[in-house]
C-alpha cells in the first residue's frame, strides 16, 4: 500500500499581509487624533479673563461722585444767577474829598514824621444790599514805594443806597528820609504837583434781607495829585481816581 506524501505549504509564500494600521496605534485616515485635538484647540480664541468686581464698583463710585459734583455746581450756579437777577448788585463807589497834612517834619535822625487827616466818601448804590464794615481795616498813604502814614477805618453799617462820609486820622514815621525830601522838592518845582497813593484794605460782610454772608475784603486803590506837602495846611487835591476790587 502506497502512501501519499504530505504536502506542506511554503511558509515564506504564505506570509500574512501587514495591517494598514498597527494594533497599538490609534491612527486613522484623518491623522493622529491626539495631534488633531491639540491643533483644533490652538485655533480657538483665548477665553477673556473674568472681570474684577472691585474695579467695576470703583468705577461706579467715581461716576456717582462726578454726577453729584456736577449737580452741585449747577445748583450753586443757578442760585447765584437767581440772586444776581433779584438783587442786581452794584459795586460801591469811593472818593477822596479832603486831605490835610497836620505833620510833616524831618527829624534830627533823618527820619520823617507825617500825619494826615483824610475825608473819604463811601457810596452804597444797592437797593437791597447793606454793607457791614468790620474791624481789621487798614488805610495807608504812599509816595512812590515809600509808606508815609497809616490808619484804619471805623466799624459801622452802611444801609441801602446810603452815602457815608468818613474822617480818618493817619500817622507814620519813615527812616532815612533825606533822599525822599529832596525828591519831593524837586518834583514839586518841576511838575507843580506831587503824586500820592492811598490804599484801603477793608473787611466787610454783605447783608440782604436778614441774611449776613461770610466776610470778604474791599480793596480800594486811589491815585491823588496834590499841589504841595506843607504841614498844618489843607492840601489842594488837583485830581483823584479810585479803583475798587473785591477779594474773597
Amino acid at each position: 500500500m502506497s502512501r501519499h506524501p504530505k504536502i506542506h505549504p511554503d511558509a515564506s509564500s504564505a506570509r500574512p499581509s501587514a495591517p494598514l494600521v498597527p494594533r497599538a496605534a490609534s491612527r486613522s485616515e484623518q491623522g493622529d487624533p491626539a495631534k488633531r485635538t491639540l491643533t483644533q484647540r490652538s485655533t480657538y480664541a483665548p477665553l477673556a479673563p473674568p472681570r474684577k468686581r472691585g474695579r467695576s464698583c470703583c468705577c461706579r463710585c467715581v461716576c456717582y461722585t462726578l454726577c453729584l459734583l456736577f449737580l452741585l455746581v449747577v445748583a450753586v450756579g443757578a442760585t447765584i444767577g437767581i440772586l444776581y437777577l433779584v438783587l442786581k448788585p452794584k459795586l460801591p463807589d469811593y472818593s477822596i474829598d479832603r486831605l490835610q497834612l497836620t505833620q510833616f517834619a524831618l527829624n534830627q535822625d533823618s527820619s520823617l514824621s507825617t500825619a494826615f487827616n483824610v475825608t473819604i466818601t463811601a457810596k452804597n448804590p444797592n437797593e437791597k444790599i447793606g454793607i457791614y464794615y468790620e474791624d481789621g481795616s487798614e488805610i495807608t498813604v504812599w509816595y512812590n514805594e515809600t509808606k508815609l502814614s497809616e490808619g484804619s477805618l471805623p466799624k459801622f453799617y452802611q444801609g441801602h443806597e446810603n452815602t457815608t462820609v468818613i474822617d480818618v486820622q493817619m500817622s507814620g514815621q519813615t527812616q532815612d528820609a533825606t533822599g525822599i525830601m529832596s525828591t519831593l522838592e524837586e518834583q514839586q518845582q518841576t511838575t507843580g504837583n506831587i503824586p500820592l497813593r492811598l490804599r484801603v484794605d477793608q473787611p466787610v460782610r454783605i447783608k440782604f434781607g436778614k441774611l449776613k454772608l461770610m466776610e470778604v475784603r474791599f480793596l480800594v486803590r486811589c491815585g491823588v495829585f496834590v499841589d504841595s506837602l506843607a504841614a498844618n495846611n489843607v492840601i489842594k487835591i488837583q485830581s483823584s481816581s479810585c479803583k475798587f476790587r473785591l477779594r474773597l
